[in-house]
This record gives structure tokens, C-alpha cells and sequence, in this order.
């Protein structure tokens, strides 16, 4: 959530000094800050002590706690209720959906709202997005299997948006059953969008593998030829999603001399299994590959504005989903 976001949520949920905001997994408190700055009374649920204190250091008062049923109703007991709830990018990381669905209802007042963002399934389908599927991750919702979660739990979704944050996500904003809240035009949309895209029928899903083989055969295609040719591939990024596709596709450092990364913790380092050394962004410069892999394509625009001087020698941009594209 933006700060202009978080300012239109306030104003469309009426929300003030006498409400009470609530996150889960609310790392660090920097959304949670933004609320308190408005006066809105806050509360960070947060697992690891660490990044707790983090945010206790900056007077947001957090709990250190894994959120589920039981954390709910000690908060509960303790006269902790949400006016509005936020989880962003959290519903994947947990491993009993249920029980955590059950404390978000109980956490939540009657005519609270919950807005949860998470990538969205549909996308995730259509343009082959398999290199975003994690080890940490045990799910990946379309907005039909939320709702059938949320109705188990006697909630159920009035809203919905959708963002373009890690390759596609919804934000569902979400009440109980018996909330006054009515359901909106782009709820019904979208699940007329994922009706008619298969997202209810096990074939859609049966051809998903076969898609990510034909990107791999793509990107294995692209980096034989240009191995054939003496032209240097370097990548761009060490990200997760980048591990997991160049692991996925049996990529070494025979096919990529090097990544870079802005990160200073991932430099001097190698990118996991394929063993590719990671160094600063400067090296490409000095290296001046013919092509560079941008690892994360959905930050793709941006990198290729920031590092549009690989055209001074020649060099253009690959990405590598939803299928292999070179960058003139």
C-alpha cells in the first residue's frame, strides 16, 4: 500500500483517533508509521524479534508472534480489534491457511475491513511466471479459491484491485459475511475474467508444465546460438526467481560469465547451483556483453532505463518470460 494508498483508505473507511489498525507480518512498521503519522492508532503482528524491535524502536507497538487463531484471541482478550486490517505478500508464507483465516476473522470488528495483497494465480498462469514459485511459498490463490476459503471462515470479498507488483497481485478487500459492505464491479469482473481463463477447470493448470519447458527451451536456444557466435551473456540481478530459472533450466556459468547485482551483500559471491559470480552493476560496463539477462523481469522497464548505456557498445536487454524477448 502507497502512501496515497493508505490516505485513501482512511478517508474511504472513515477511519481516526478512534480506530485501531492491525498488520500481519508487519515486518518493520514503515506502513504501520504511516498510519500512526495520521493519528490512527496502530498494531504490528510480527514473528521475528529482530525486525520486531525495528519497528518498536520507532513507537510502533508490536506484537512478536506467528498470527493465527490463537495469537487472535489473545489480542482479542486484550482489547485488540481491527477497524481495518492489512497482510500484504503474507497468505503464501503460511502453512495452516485455515487457522490463520479463523484469527483474521476473529481480530476483525463486524464492520472491519481486511485488505490482503498477494500475487495473483491467474497471471501467474497465463505468462508463465513458474520461476516465482518458492520453496517458502505453500500457496497461490486466484480470487475463487480465496473466496472459498473466506466463506469456510463466514467471511467473504466486496472489492478487489489489481496491481502490477511481483508480475501481477490482487488487493482483496475483505469484511464478514454479515457486513453491510456491497459487493463491487470489478469483484464481479474478475471473476467472470477467471472463469473465462479456466482458472476453475484442471486442464488449465495440466498445461502450465508444458509452458515453462518451452520457456526453458527458448532461453537454452537463445544462449547455445549466442555461445556459438562469441557473444558474451551477462545477467543482471541475483534474485530468487533468477535461481530458480536458471537452475530450472541447467544454466552454468559456461552459458553466463557473470551477474551484477546492487546489493553490496551479493557481490563477491555466486549465484546458487549454477555457480555464476555476482558482481557490482559496474562490471557491465567494463565488460560490455553483447546481451544481459535481466533475471527479474517484472522490474524489466526499470533496469533497462537505468542501465540504457549497454546500447553505447551495442549491447541490448533479454528477458526471459513470458517468452524469451531480446530488447532492440
Amino acid at each position: 500500500i502507497s502512501c496515497a494508498g493508505m490516505q485513501e483508505m482512511i478517508a474511504r473507511f472513515s477511519l481516526n483517533g478512534a480506530s485501531k489498525v492491525i498488520e500481519v507480518a508487519s515486518n518493520d512498521g514503515y506502513l504501520l508509521r504511516h498510519f500512526a503519522q495520521a493519528g490512527i492508532p496502530v498494531l504490528g503482528v510480527e514473528p521475528a524479534a529482530n525486525v520486531a524491535a525495528a519497528a518498536q524502536s520507532l513507537d510502533i507497538p508490536t506484537e512478536i508472534a506467528f498470527f493465527g487463531a490463537e495469537t487472535a484471541r489473545d489480542l482479542k482478550s486484550r482489547g485488540h480489534m481491527a477497524d481495518l486490517m492489512t497482510a500484504n505478500n503474507v497468505l503464501a508464507h503460511v502453512p495452516d491457511i485455515n487457522d490463520f483465516v479463523t484469527g483474521l476473522g476473529i481480530v476483525l470488528k463486524p464492520e472491519g475491513v481486511l485488505t490482503a495483497e498477494f500475487p495473483h494465480l491467474l497471471r501467474l498462469m497465463e505468462e508463465s511466471q513458474f520461476d516465482t514459485i518458492y520453496h517458502e511459498h505453500y500457496s497461490y490463490f486466484s480470487l475463487a479459491s480465496l473466496e472459498r476459503i473466506l466463506a469456510a471462515h463466514k467471511l467473504r470479498a466486496f472489492d478487489v484491485e489489481q496491481l502490477s507488483t511481483h508480475g501481477g497481485s490482487l488487493r482483496v478487500y475483505i469484511c464478514h459475511a454479515a457486513a453491510s459492505y456491497a459487493a463491487s464491479a470489478a469483484l464481479q469482473d474478475l471473476r467472470n475474467t477467471e472463469r473465462a481463463a479456466g482458472m476453475e477447470r484442471m486442464e488449465t493448470y495440466q498445461g502450465f508444465a508444458a509452458r515453462a519447458v518451452k520457456v526453458k527451451a527458448a532461453l537454452l536456444d537463445f544462449l547455445e546460438n549466442a555461445r556459438r557466435q562469441g557473444k558474451k551473456v551477462a545477467a543482471y540481478g541475483a534474485a530468487a526467481k533468477g535461481n530458480t530459472l536458471l537452475n530450472f533450466c541447467g544454466v552454468t556459468r559456461g552459458d553466463i560469465d557473470f551477474a551484477v547485482d546492487r546489493n553490496p551483500h551479493k557481490q563477491g559471491r555466486y549465484l546458487p547451483g549454477s555457480r555464476i559470480p555476482v558482481l557490482a552493476p559496474e562490471a557491465l560496463f567494463e565488460a560490455k556483453p553483447d546481451y544481459v539477462l535481466i533475471l527479474p523481469w517484472n522490474l524489466a522497464e526499470e533496469i533497462r532505463k537505468d542501465m540504457a548505456g549497454i546500447a553505447d557498445w551495442g549491447g541490448k536487454f533479454v528477458t526471459p518470460i513470458p517468452m524469451l524477448r531480446i530488447w532492440d
